[in-house]
């Protein structure tokens, strides 16, 4: 294994909080392979921008909502070609609405990309962190899968139930030295929080402690200390990134 590229993965890879993570890991040290669905010059940016930095990165098209995609992928691009050490699962969507309005695709596309896929990318770096008996997971949950939120009860669900594969997946990998954490994210500063009217921003600061929004920085910091090696006695952890809004 020692001859083999050591690599991070991280799905949704190519914007905010998940660009952020892959210039981290790679700054760590790692080969970053992020992944994407539309926009591949948002994706090529971060490739070169790791590269301008003396890293190494790669960018692959692929739909989290895709299992046999996800499959294919490991087949041809992980096992037996790299050294998988971290998998990052980062990819997510929204489709937001009341309850009583929820259209049922909404619900089951969300559901299918923010866990299923998360489940079916967990399942597949287990097979070969296995055979490595070491490995990093790292789930990117959600402060509101935490404490809800009214008209995102199907990113609520996705997002809590991501907290109990974490925990379902460190009982059982635990005893091939692989460690599965969450990471849960509060309000953090992005594109979309940029376009928010002030009223809203000041309505949300007000629920936080530290009366700042996070930067997608403060996650990828985050998820860097467990990936390291001082982390290697956590595992099964939720660790809040909020400001203090979720205690």
């Amino acid at each position: 294994m020692s001859d083999l590229s050591r690599v991070a993965l991280v799905t949704g890879g190519s914007r905010g909080i998940g660009r952020a993570v892959a210039e981290q890991l790679a700054a760590d040290g790692f080969e970053v392979y992020l992944t994407y669905v539309s926009r591949p010059e948002e994706a090529d940016k971060v490739v070169a921008s790791i590269q301008e930095k003396g890293g190494r990165a790669r960018a692959f098209k692929l739909d989290s909502g895709d299992r046999d995609a996800i499959a294919a992928f490991f087949k041809d691009e992980i096992k037996g070609k790299v050294a998988l050490e971290v998998l990052v699962n980062n990819a997510g969507i929204t489709r937001d609405g009341l309850m009583m309005r929820m259209k049922d695709e909404d619900w089951d596309t969300v559901i299918q990309i923010n866990l299923t896929g998360c489940f079916a990318f967990l399942k597949e770096a287990s097979k070969i962190m296995g055979k490595q008996r070491s490995g990093r997971i790292i789930n990117i949950t959600s402060i509101v899968g935490q404490m809800g939120n009214a008209g995102q009860a199907n990113y609520c669900a996705a997002k809590a139930g991501l907290i109990g594969l974490t925990k379902s997946a460190a009982r059982e990998l635990a005893g091939r030295s692989i460690t599965v954490n969450a990471v849960a994210p509060g309000f953090i500063k992005t594109d979309m929080t940029d376009e928010l009217p002030e009223k809203v921003v000041e309505a949300m600061l007000a629920q936080i402690p530290l009366n700042t929004l996070g930067q997608s920085e403060d996650i990828a910091a985050a998820v860097s200390f467990l990936a390291s090696p001082m982390a290697g006695y956590i595992t099964g952890q939720v660790l809040g990134v909020n400001g203090g809004m979720y205690m």
